[in-house]
C-alpha cells in the first residue's frame, strides 16, 4: 500500500473537494486530470461519460495530450462491454485482464495505442447501485514501467466520490450550464476551421441545404463534415448535439 505524503493528502482533499463543488461537470473532470498528475505518473488521459440514452455507449470526452475520440474503438472491445454491463466499479491495469503476448497483438493496442505511443493503461469503472457512469483511463508511453498498485490505491480513494457527483449528475438529466459555447468545443474537441464554420451554421437551425447553398458545397461533403463533428464531439446525432452546445456563446 502507498504511504501518501502530507502534501499527498492536501491534493487528495483538494480534488475531492472540487469534484462536489465544482459546477461544471466538464471542468470537474478536466481539473480532476489535471491535478492527478500530481499523484500519478502518466503521460495522456481521457474521462468519458456513460450515455444517457445508449446503453453500452460512451460520450462527452474530457482528454489530456489525447487526440481524437477513441470512444468507438473502445466500445468495441468484448472486456468493455463486460464491464459496462457488469455495473460494478473497477480499478485494474489492463494487463491484469489479459497476458502481454496476447495484448500487443490485439487490433486495439496496433489501432490506438502504437500511434500514440502508449505502452501500458490504468482504467477506472465507475458505477454506482449497478450502474455504470464513465471511465477513466490513465497511459503511459513506450519506455515507461507499467502502472503499480500504489496509483490504483490512490484512485481507490477518489472511486466513490466520482460515483457521487456521476450518479447525481445523471439524476439531473445533465446540468444545463454544463453546456459547451461553440468556441470552447471547437477548442477542445480540436475541429477543423470548416467544422467549426458547420457547427456553429447547424446551432443557428439552418437545414442541410441551406448550409450547402451558403458554403457550395454538396450534400455528401457536408454529412462527412458533420460526421466528423459529430465522431469528434462523442455523440450520435443532432438531438445530442443541442444537448451538448449552446446556441449562443453568451
Amino acid at each position: 500500500m502507498k504511504t501518501l505524503e502530507t502534501n499527498d493528502w492536501l491534493v487528495l482533499n483538494t480534488i475531492i473537494y472540487k469534484i462536489y463543488t465544482m459546477e461544471s461537470m466538464e471542468e470537474m473532470r478536466r481539473e480532476l486530470l489535471e491535478q492527478l498528475k500530481l499523484l500519478i505518473d502518466f503521460d495522456s488521459a481521457d474521462f468519458y461519460l456513460a450515455s444517457m440514452h445508449e446503453k453500452g455507449k460512451l460520450e462527452k470526452p474530457v482528454t489530456l495530450n489525447c487526440e481524437g475520440n477513441l470512444a468507438e474503438e473502445y466500445e468495441k472491445l468484448d472486456t468493455a462491454r463486460g464491464v459496462f454491463s457488469s455495473g460494478k466499479a473497477l480499478i485494474y491495469r489492463e494487463t491484469d485482464i489479459i497476458n502481454e503476448d496476447a495484448r500487443v497483438e490485439t487490433d486495439y493496442y496496433r489501432n490506438v495505442y502504437k500511434p500514440n505511443n502508449w505502452d501500458y493503461s490504468l482504467q477506472m469503472i465507475l458505477a454506482k447501485d449497478k450502474r455504470f457512469l464513465g471511465v477513466i483511463t490513465f497511459y503511459r508511453t513506450i519506455g515507461k514501467e507499467n502502472f503499480k498498485y500504489e496509483d490504483i490505491f490512490v484512485l481507490d480513494i477518489l472511486k466513490e466520490h466520482l460515483a457521487y457527483r456521476l450518479e447525481k449528475y445523471f439524476k439531473n438529466g445533465g446540468e444545463e450550464n454544463d453546456k459547451l459555447t461553440v468556441t470552447a468545443a471547437v477548442r477542445q474537441y480540436g475541429l477543423t476551421r470548416r467544422e467549426d464554420t458547420i457547427l456553429r451554421k447547424l446551432m443557428q437551425g439552418m437545414d442541410n441545404q441551406k448550409i450547402c447553398d451558403e458554403l457550395s458545397i454538396s450534400a455528401n461533403t457536408l454529412k462527412k463534415h458533420i460526421l466528423n463533428i459529430y465522431r469528434k464531439l462523442g455523440i450520435r446525432n443532432r438531438v445530442q448535439l443541442f444537448k451538448m452546445i449552446r446556441e449562443h456563446e453568451d
